[in-house]
């Protein structure tokens, strides 16, 4: 009964090409924005959890105050070294993060970076070219630079790749590019360093040795790192937070979700971008209906009941959403590499984002067509003839 009906909706659609074009520029429109607005968020959660998941051990150990990358406290590192009493604990790696300021050797323009203090003994980081450079960090003043930082910071990479002796700034201490690795941007940082815990207490002389801000522990072969965490947190003092791996990543995006203002920004336009396309459907289904209400009546007075006229409207709502989402998810597509190219954030395409947004168009366009109907509801046929 349901695909009886298409001819008709689709003839109706078809019948005034500019208002069809607009219809489905507006629901393009509106699908862009939503295709935005969520590649945006995913990749505001996405860029300030790869720093995490290159973590490589099971457990976490935090300051309790400590609620994300960007607000990191101090904690003693004996609490870390207590956990090796725990028959299940292979091994403990402190681990050092501070925000500070890196001079454009070029331009001489400061910027600030992250910079990652880590034991060059032991591979930590899953980030490519930080194993092969481990030993170059072992060198004082030697840092390691992130490829992927942005171009403020200077043609740090190509100078290097050149085979250049590349030297920089980093809060009034001069130090030496020994390597690149990449980890990428992200909202909280725009460039990242890694060095030698040695290094970084150099370059931060205000730091005191003993201090750290992350604890990592590696777990021996077989052993759950829930358990363990549990176990942890019953022999640990209370005065250091243990999270799992996972635990940790959550955390980071729970403090982006809702305790920033950006996530709720791009929630926001979301809706909004639902919302604009719900209206500019209802206006065009709307102007159909009522340019057609005589033949409608029509259709009624001969015995067609109210059900078969809102499946007519609501077939022509799913035309609607499905060529208006063709377009708005090719230009989408467009757009996501243009923004990639010029924040170096990644803002990417997915199949499920893509799913969730085609859904969300057939419902808006769907709720536009159902209140768009009501109209024929009232429709005497007595009284339009």
């Amino acid at each position: 009964m349901f695909g009886d009906k298409l001819p008709l909706a689709w003839l109706q659609l078809k019948r005034e090409k500019t208002r069809l074009a607009v219809a489905l520029a507006g629901i393009a429109f509106a699908d862009i924005l939503m295709f935005m607005q969520l590649g945006f968020r995913d990749s505001l959660y996405y860029s300030n959890v790869r720093f995490h998941n290159s973590l490589q051990g099971e457990i976490v150990l935090t300051n309790p105050k400590s609620s994300a990358l960007l607000s990191m406290k101090s904690f003693s590192q004996r609490r870390l070294y207590k956990a090796l009493d725990l028959q299940a604990v292979k091994s403990v790696h402190p681990i050092y993060l501070d925000y500070t300021s890196w001079k454009n050797p070029v331009t001489g323009i400061p910027r600030n970076l992250l910079v990652i203090g880590i034991n060059p003994a032991s591979n930590i980081l899953k980030m490519p070219g930080i194993e092969e450079n481990l030993d170059k960090l072992k060198l004082p003043d030697v840092v390691l630079y992130d490829r992927s930082s942005r171009q403020e910071y200077g043609p740090i990479a190509t100078t290097f790749d050149q085979g250049n002796l590349v030297t920089a700034e980093v809060r009034r201490r001069l130090i030496k590019v020994g390597g690149l690795f990449t980890l990428g941007a992200s909202f909280g940082a725009d460039g990242n360093l890694v060095t030698s815990d040695l290094n970084f207490l150099r370059i931060f002389n205000n730091r005191q040795q003993g201090l750290i801000d992350i604890g990592l522990i590696r777990l021996k072969p077989g052993a759950d790192a829930t358990v363990v965490a549990k176990d942890l947190r019953n022999y640990l003092p209370p005065d250091v937070k243990v999270l799992t791996k996972q635990e940790f990543i959550d955390q980071e995006r729970n403090f982006w979700a809702s305790s920033t203002a950006i996530g709720f920004i791009f929630t926001l336009g979301t809706i909004m971008g639902f919302i604009v396309g719900t209206v500019i459907v209802y206006q065009i289904l709307y102007t159909e209906v009522a340019d057609h209400l005589v033949e409608y009546a029509t259709l009624k007075a001969i015995g067609y009941a109210q059900k078969y006229l809102l499946i007519v409207i609501l077939q022509e709502a799913l035309i609607l959403a499905l060529l208006g989402y063709i377009p708005g998810f090719a230009f989408s597509l467009f757009l996501y590499q243009r923004a990639r190219e010029a924040t170096l954030l990644p803002v990417f395409m997915t199949f499920t984002r893509a799913l969730q947004v085609l859904i969300l168009t057939i419902l808006m366009c769907f709720i536009s067509g159902a209140i768009a109907v009501r109209k024929l509801r009232y429709a005497d046929p007595a009284d339009i003839f």
